[in-house]
């Protein structure tokens, strides 16, 4: 039974993935922005 639910939940997530938005976005400036500034990133 156990193999079934996993293969269902497998199968549900190929066709149709889930919404993850920490995937998609930055979390903060990265090394490209550090060589601009020219220093260590601050908090905002």
């Amino acid at each position: 039974m156990a193999l079934i639910i996993r293969l269902v939940a497998v199968l549900r997530d190929f066709f149709a993935p889930r919404y993850h938005p920490e995937r998609h976005y930055m979390r903060g400036p990265g090394p490209a922005c550090q060589k601009r500034g020219g220093g260590t990133p601050t908090a905002a």
